[in-house]
């Protein structure tokens, strides 16, 4: 559809998807508050998160921290130890500095408006875009994977949605589409609309409010937008894992450099300058190596146990019983094999 014949139909798009919404919409905590610290909260939970996973998360930490200021006087270990099991700890940690930023510098006042949120730190423009409007009810499009896939469906923009060119025309339609009288539903209504009916896979056409508009449906071109033209390559790496045991205790590391799951704990690797370099062992036991995926990675990870007489007073570092471990923020394959060590009878270890 050639640009200057879509307002005509903004109107109309506008009012289906957001009727459709308002029938059919989840009922979901964030959803009902104007308070921008809860929603800033669910929004960095919700990235590449699904909602049915990131509502516990949500629940725990508005019942820990219910104010900005609880989160920024919480630790840091505090923090990712919550937040435990959702990966991409890059956006816990981003969370805590973010909180610690506004309670000292901004005296406690999270910022009011879109231009200023999108200055914290780990707030990109959907996500300021989000807040804004939902907080302030300022007229800014939240443009989300959600919303991308139904515009991109719509009007059959046939062209990569990981292009700059391709966003800037996305977002000129979505300026015309949002509601100047309450943007905020309109932007919550068409990422419901996403999630819930417009599905990357399998999408309900055939209840779709929006089906005799969808410039891509007659030719079924919807099964293949949005278009992606980048693909990101996986990159495979090995972790030897070796887990020293010694009088019902593990040694344990926090992980200070920039690699992943910083700040976490986990074991000290095979070639790790953490192990001693002589180390008398009364029992190994090595396991399977297995595969553990994340976003850009895949990873073979195995694990050497190695029972030990050494004594911890000669050997500087962090011993936990298995039990005092659970309070440590860990990557969750280190806390599945932990649990795995805890299900040994006693006489195994």
């Amino acid at each position: 559809m050639h640009w200057k014949s879509f307002s005509q139909y903004s109107f109309m798009l506008q009012n289906k998807i957001i009727s459709w919404y308002l029938n059919n919409k989840r009922s979901l905590p964030w959803r009902n508050t104007r308070n921008p610290y809860f929603i800033w909260l669910s929004e960095i939970i919700l990235q590449q998160t699904r909602v049915s996973q990131g509502l516990p998360y949500y629940e725990k930490f508005i019942d820990h921290y219910p104010t900005v200021q609880t989160l920024a006087d919480a630790s840091e270990e505090e923090v990712l130890r919550l937040w435990q099991g959702l990966g991409y700890y890059s956006r816990g940690r981003n969370l805590h500095l973010t909180a610690k930023y506004i309670a000292e510098d901004l005296n406690g006042v999270f910022p009011e408006n879109f231009t200023e949120i999108l200055k914290l730190k780990g707030v990109g423009r959907y996500t300021a875009a989000a807040i804004a409007s939902f907080a302030y009810s300022e007229s800014v499009p939240a443009i989300d994977g959600n919303a991308i896939r139904v515009i991109s469906r719509i009007f059959k923009i046939y062209k990569p949605v990981d292009d700059s060119t391709t966003l800037k025309e996305i977002y000129r339609i979505s300026e015309e589409l949002i509601s100047k009288v309450k943007p905020d539903l309109y932007n919550q209504s068409i990422m419901e609309f996403g999630a819930m009916l417009c599905t990357p896979n399998n999408p309900q056409c055939g209840i779709c409010p929006v089906q005799e508009n969808c410039l891509s449906y007659p030719s079924r071109d919807f099964e293949k937008i949005p278009i992606k033209s980048k693909k990101t390559k996986l990159i495979e790496r090995e972790i030897n894992y070796v887990v020293l045991e010694s009088d019902g205790q593990v040694f344990m590391r926090r992980r200070l450099n920039n690699d992943i799951w910083k700040s976490l704990y986990d074991f000290p690797e095979a070639d790790s300058s953490d192990l001693p370099e002589k180390l008398q062992a009364t029992k190994t036991i090595t396991y399977e190596p297995l595969i553990h995926l994340l976003s850009h990675r895949k990873l073979k990870i195995s694990f050497t146990r190695i029972i030990t007489p050494i004594k911890k007073n000669d050997f500087e570092g962090q011993w936990y019983s298995l039990e005092q471990t659970d309070i440590l923020p860990k990557p969750k394959v280190v806390v599945d094999f932990i649990n795995l060590l805890k299900s040994f009878p006693s006489e195994e270890s």
